[in-house]
């Protein structure tokens, strides 16, 4: 069974009423002191004087829990955490080593596996995935001319998005729910144009939708069928009772006042032990393992598949594919869970679109495509690999 969620800027886990603004880089919030914990990491590498001396304090966010989600379980976190060579990672997976495409202003590297290609760049948490922007945990690292990232990359990003198979679902038997977001007295954000409310447009992108993919072999159910609001666990119990295998909630987005924020998002949750690409203001426990991070790979890989089919079709501008703890929708979901915000009511070129009810059959049609088996995607783009940069830089 899957479910598909949209996002707002009102935040999934707020209750009734209130935008609240969600700008471009939302920086942390400021815990203050006595709530920091620095912990010393050692950088591990297979240089025994470079691991002695490549050292750095991160802080560690404990926090009272987020005012409407509390945490199940917390992970101690371990002693140590790992930064591993991206090219020696690279020669065990048997993928090519990463090559410099550009050092100016900073060094981007490629990474490219069959028909993946991946961009990284020093210093910056910002990746590109197949052409679509990808968020990381942790900013990749030069050291002694070797790009280091840190293992929880790796493993919840790299690995499912370039080595491992893609995600695909069964030809028969396929549950999916989708979540068209607020509903009744919570009517989300409103349309800069007319005032009209977002949940009106979440739920004829979910009925629009349900008819498409019910034609390919699915299954599918609504967590709401008409105007009415629909808690955030009785949201979460639903794909659990109708045994969904994804999950899709959806949303429509808001920067008020601002009116020129624009763009597709998409949103996963964060694996635990990083830092979330955005927070809200909520609390951010690193070490908080929910239900849903036993999907981390499959989120990962759920997400940039459609966010990558409903760029394609939209045009719109590509705000990434992004991590969040504090979406009570996604938190215990046992199933792939994402969460969509299809664009910004705050923008009036944006909200003119998304209130043109063919916009919202293109993006149910690509939500469509994306559904089907994966043999049967096409990708608009071939893949271009940027040549390697003429510089006297050493590639690695």
């Amino acid at each position: 069974m899957l479910i598909f969620l949209a996002g707002c800027a009102t935040p999934p886990d707020a209750g009734v009423g209130g935008v609240v603004e969600a700008p471009d880089k939302t920086p942390p919030p400021n815990w203050g002191e006595s709530n920091v914990v620095h912990k010393t990491i050692v950088v591990q590498t297979n240089l025994p004087a470079l691991a002695s001396a490549k050292t750095k304090a991160v802080p560690l966010l404990h926090s009272n829990p987020p005012p409407v989600v509390r945490a199940t379980n917390v992970f101690k976190p371990e002693p140590v955490a790992t930064w591993t060579s991206l090219a020696r990672w690279a020669a065990e997976h048997k993928i090519e080593k990463p090559r410099l495409v550009y050092n100016s202003p900073v060094s981007t590297y490629a990474l490219v596996a069959g028909k993946n290609l991946m961009t990284l760049t020093i210093g910056s948490h910002e990746a590109t995935w197949n052409g679509i922007e990808i968020n990381l945990g942790f900013e990749p690292e030069m050291i002694d001319g070797e790009i280091f990232l840190h293992h929880l990359d790796l493993q919840k990003n790299l690995t499912p998005l370039l080595y491992e198979p893609p995600l695909n679902f069964s030809a028969t038997n396929r549950v999916l729910v989708l979540d068209p977001g607020h509903g009744g007295m919570n009517g989300g954000t409103v349309s800069v144009l007319d005032k009209r409310p977002e949940k009106e447009f979440t739920l004829d992108l979910a009925r629009r939708i349900k008819s498409l993919v019910e034609t390919n072999g699915w299954t599918v159910f609504l967590t709401r069928t008409n105007d009415y609001d629909v808690a955030l666990s009785n949201r979460v119990n639903f794909a659990e009772a109708h045994h969904a295998d994804c999950f899709i909630s959806l949303h429509f987005n808001s920067s008020a006042p601002d009116k020129k924020q624009a763009g597709l998002e998409t949103y996963c949750l964060t694996p635990t032990g990083m830092p979330s690409t955005l927070t809200r203001g909520f609390a951010d426990p690193w070490f908080e393992n929910l239900p849903n991070n036993n999907f981390d790979a499959q989120n990962i890989q759920f997400a940039t598949r459609l966010h990558k089919a409903v760029l394609n079709a939209s045009g719109e501008e590509d705000r990434g594919v992004r991590r969040a703890r504090f979406l009570g929708v996604l938190r215990g979901q046992k199933r792939p869970a994402i969460l969509i915000e299809g664009g910004y009511l705050s923008n009036p070129t944006e909200a003119a679109k998304i209130e043109n009810p063919a916009f919202r059959q293109k993006l149910a049609e690509a939500i469509a495509r994306a559904l089907a088996p994966v043999q049967e995607i096409r990708i608009q783009k071939p893949i271009a690999v940027p040549p390697p940069a003429q510089t006297n830089a050493i590639t690695q």
